[in-house]
């Protein structure tokens, strides 16, 4: 598919859905209470940060012409002018300490529900994205919302207030001066308008671009090896500075719009301060007229405290429309839907006892290709089932389906005689063991790493399970034993030293039905002898399905199933099915064939 691309851009709507805004709101809500107290702060300072203006006025044309006589009058407007901005420190201070708490902790709440709805969606999901468009979304996404939450809901809150404030005080000053100085507002409209769909457009290609370079970025380093291994770094850095060219421009672009705004504001408060200047002046040569030197003085403060909040409300607009792209990545993310979840009647599974039934399965990653093809088998408990077949004939889906990962087609698969689509996921998958070919170990010690599936076990439970697989021996030989740091992906460990930590992981958790999807792939001959030796007891009473291309890991089950192209094309013992002479039969004689060949090149050699 192509958003399974780092280089293709993702669809963004052209239209803004104010439904998004609305849901930006319910994660502030709960906050309400705390930003109304810093509302009120902000409020109270701001009207009385109006006032200081009004008292240069009253110093300027009432207590300087009264000499020293105006002295108390000058110390009283001078003190109060003091303690309003002690109160201001005061505000600012609670201010920048709540609304940073406030704003991080949506910025948690958003980042929580995404991360959960991450969890649950489908490994279809992930299938079809780069991981690292995944991860923007969690991480920068996220984060570009921390100051619009912080400070741009409150500044606009009190910046408007403090806009009305100025304006009454304007006109209680004059009427004339502040109509000269309001002209200035429709044309700052029209500019906004012109440029605001402009505006928008280029912050949603802005985050286009810097999600396929995120999403590049975490490709190359999940690959580093394989990169460094085919000499393959000139090219991914061309490919790298390709993209992060075209994000720059697009920044370029973008920003560009933001810097429309700023000079704008500026030219036009300066216009309307210069006209405001010179009809003033005029004007106080009129004795017919209100204007004299105080009140030019204290309207010229007013002027600039006028144009001071529309510069912020200007640059939360800039703010909102980059979170706007931001917020539809944000909520398309939880709005995916979870198409593996359980039904509104689903009940917990009771305790599996191993019947396992494929009734007449159909599935399919994508329409009109299909993987399995009415799939029909029995596992009955206690069997050892083993699936082989060649590469995507379908063996890694049955046992997918199996726990639940993907939906069926059409179909069932029955545990104990219960449809597992009727049970509650968690209640079906805490009973199954499951061991993928990719050996995940996470960041951490190697006993948590056992642990990982089931954290009640005691140590020695995790060394019991570990000596089973025969990877105790190896644990106890590093520096911490079990207590041993290893790195994300177990880079410290050997393919082999993986797969059976894993292995450990899966049987800790004492499942009813085991699933080992290539589970041998990478140990040596010999551990695997030792390691069939030490799963010979634990399989007993167990339901197991094992798939593997090494066919001297199978040979003791109790059953083969041979697929391929979707179907089950031969079912039987290894016995039964090398007298069949069949597909087993020509797979398994081509694998000994091709090892007795090696080994006779090495006896000549």
């Amino acid at each position: 598919m192509a958003r399974n691309k780092y280089d293709v851009d993702e669809l963004y709507e052209d239209k803004f859905d104010m439904a998004q805004l609305k849901r930006l709101a319910r994660y502030v809500l709960p906050h309400k209470w705390d930003m109304s107290i810093v509302v009120f702060l902000m409020l109270s300072s701001s009207f009385l940060a109006m006032l200081i203006p009004l008292f240069f006025k009253l110093i300027m044309d009432e207590a300087i012409p009264k000499g020293m006589d105006g002295m108390k009058e000058i110390i009283f407007y001078s003190f109060m002018t003091l303690l309003i901005s002690i109160y201001t420190i005061f505000s600012l201070r609670i201010r920048i300490t709540k609304m940073s708490n406030i704003g991080q902790s949506i910025i948690h709440s958003i980042r929580s529900d995404i991360f959960k709805h991450l969890q649950e969606l489908p490994f279809s999901y992930y299938d079809e994205r780069p991981h690292g468009k995944i991860q923007i979304r969690v991480v920068n996404y996220v984060n570009s919302l921390s100051d619009l939450l912080s400070n741009g809901i409150i500044n606009t809150i009190t910046d408007l207030c403090n806009l009305l404030f100025i304006i009454a005080f304007m006109f209680f000053i004059n009427v004339k001066l502040t109509i000269i100085c309001l002209f200035g507002l429709p044309i700052l409209g029209v500019v906004i308008f012109v440029i605001k769909k402009r505006q928008r457009k280029a912050w949603q290609i802005q985050s286009n671009k810097q999600s396929n370079l995120n999403a590049y970025i975490a490709e190359s380093i999940n690959g580093i090896r394989v990169t460094q291994s085919f000499v393959r770094e000139n090219e991914n850095t061309d490919i790298f500075n390709s993209l992060s060219s075209d994000y720059r421009s697009a920044w370029m672009r973008a920003v560009r719009y933001n810097f429309i705004m700023w000079p704008m504001v500026d030219l036009i408060s300066t216009i309307t301060a210069a006209f405001v200047f010179i009809l003033g002046i005029t004007w106080m040569s009129d004795l017919t007229s209100a204007v004299t030197v105080g009140t030019l003085i204290a309207f010229t403060a007013y002027i600039s405290r006028f144009w001071a909040p529309i510069n912020t409300l200007t640059a939360f607009y800039n703010s909102l429309l980059t979170a706007i792209s931001y917020l539809e990545r944000i909520f398309e993310t939880i709005d995916e839907p979870v198409l593996v979840k359980d039904i509104e009647e689903a009940s917990q599974m009771p305790h599996i006892e191993g019947e396992v039934e494929f009734k007449d399965v159909v599935f399919s990653y994508e329409d009109g290709i299909r993987i399995l093809n009415h799939v029909n088998f029995k596992a009955e408990k206690g069997e050892t089932i083993a699936i082989v077949g060649p590469t995507g004939a379908g063996k890694t889906t049955i046992v997918n389906l199996l726990s639940r990962f993907y939906n069926v087609d059409s179909g069932e698969i029955l545990i104990d005689g219960i449809d597992i689509s009727n049970v509650t996921i968690r209640s079906l998958r805490s009973q199954m063991g499951v061991m993928m070919q990719d050996s995940f170990i996470f960041s951490g010690t190697i006993m948590d790493n056992i642990r990982y599936g089931n954290t009640s076990v005691s140590d020695e439970d995790v060394m019991k399970a570990a000596k089973t697989v025969c990877a105790h021996d190896f644990i106890m030989e590093m520096e911490q034993g079990y207590q041993t740091q290893v790195n994300e992906r177990g880079s410290r460990l050997s393919a082999g030293q993986r797969q059976l930590i894993s292995f450990a992981r899966a049987l800790l958790a004492d499942p009813k039905i085991l699933i080992l999807d290539e589970a041998t792939s990478s140990i040596d001959t010999e551990t695997e002898i030792i390691l069939q030796q030490g799963l010979h007891e634990l399989l007993k009473g167990r339901t197991s399905f094992i798939i593997a291309h090494r066919l001297s890991t199978i040979k003791n089950a109790d059953r083969i199933l041979y697929v391929d192209k979707g179907n089950i094309l031969e079912n039987g013992n290894h016995n039964e099915l090398l007298q069949q002479k069949g597909e087993y039969h020509r797979l398994y004689m081509s694998q000994y064939s091709f090892l007795g060949n090696n080994l006779t090149n090495l006896v000549t050699k």
